[in-house]
């Protein structure tokens, strides 16, 4: 049921999911390094505040003191734009994944969700495909061989894993048969999740969301031992900042994605829906931070074959068959 909302109750939800989203990201981050230090039998942050907990604060302050420099070379218009394409990209793509049904405000019902569009999942798509945007200019803008070198590393994987992305998530369409992610997450909690009617497409769906967020062992567009830092390599600051909370961003955002995609979003017993989404997001998380750990960094060679070699046909045969099913079963 959609509710009807006042102006000032929509404003009272974007504040609430701004800051929702940046407290999220800053810990998801301290998270990662206090993980991290386990996998590598050490500490991680652990002096700044108790237990560390101010770390993510210190890091907001150091980087906002930290020079902000324009290579002399640069496209100094592009060169600014680039960051904030990319962080507005990946905070608004948060408003389109369902927290649950409905909720209360002083006295006012509101619904648990930025906005529901017949087309959310297309809407997802075009903003990670602007993101990816952002960061191609960055690089280009920068005026630097290392940074044009991540940018065209970019832009390959970008049409490389977004192509293999959406064909995994099509057999959740045709078995929910909209494009709304409101609508998805109902049809799951009315029959099953949809990881066990498409394992195949979640599979897919994981690999290519972590090849999305050019995370490790898919970050040939930074890739330190090879181009210093690829498309960051001129950026310092606020600036580098905004690139690195995109990233975390990306991540929460595609998590919730994949959660209501396959995980059945909100659905859960006993608890409030919005835990049980917040509870698989991290799920999601520990995956990244864990593959992190654990996986060295692909070839380029190796990026290249395996997403049009190996991710690719999966994705089509498991389209195709889910198409034969759903055409042969599911008709009325």
């Amino acid at each position: 049921m959609i509710v009807h909302e006042p102006f000032w109750l929509m404003l009272i939800k974007a504040a609430l999911l701004a800051f929702v989203v940046i407290t999220i990201f800053a810990y998801v981050m301290l998270a990662e390094r206090k993980l991290l230090g386990r996998f590598q039998a050490r500490y991680g942050p652990n002096r700044t505040g108790l237990m560390g907990l101010m770390q993510p604060l210190a890091d907001v302050l150091k980087l906002v003191f930290k020079e902000d420099f324009t290579p002399r070379g640069a496209n100094r218009v592009l060169f600014h734009i680039a960051p904030a394409l990319v962080i507005l990209t990946a905070v608004t793509g948060i408003a389109l994944i369902p927290f649950g049904t409905t909720g209360e405000i002083l006295g006012h019902e509101f619904n648990m969700y930025g906005t529901d569009l017949n087309v959310s999942v297309l809407v997802l798509f075009a903003l990670a495909g602007i993101g990816f945007y952002g960061l191609i200019l960055g690089g280009w803008a920068s005026g630097n061989k290392y940074s044009l070198l991540g940018a065209a590393r970019t832009a390959a994987q970008l049409v490389s894993y977004e192509v293999a992305m959406g064909l995994s998530i099509i057999g959740v369409v045709m078995i929910s048969q909209s494009l709304s992610l409101v609508d998805i997450v109902h049809g799951q909690m009315t029959s099953v999740w949809y990881i066990l009617l498409q394992p195949v497409g979640f599979l897919v769906f994981l690999v290519a969301a972590v090849a999305e967020t050019n995370r490790v062992p898919f970050d040939l567009p930074e890739a330190e031992s090879e181009l210093v830092a690829g498309y960051l390599t001129e950026y310092a600051g606020l600036k580098f900042a905004m690139f690195a909370m995109a990233e975390y961003v990306n991540m929460i955002v595609l998590s919730g994605f994949g959660a209501s995609l396959f995980l059945g979003g909100f659905d859960g017993p006993w608890l409030p829906g919005w835990i049980w989404l917040l509870l698989k997001i991290f799920v999601f998380l520990f995956g990244f931070i864990w593959l992190r750990a654990t996986l060295p960094r692909l070839r380029y060679d190796q990026l290249m074959r395996f997403g049009w070699k190996v991710l690719l046909p999966i994705a089509l045969v498991n389209l195709v068959v889910t198409a034969i099913v759903v055409g042969v079963f599911f008709q009325n």
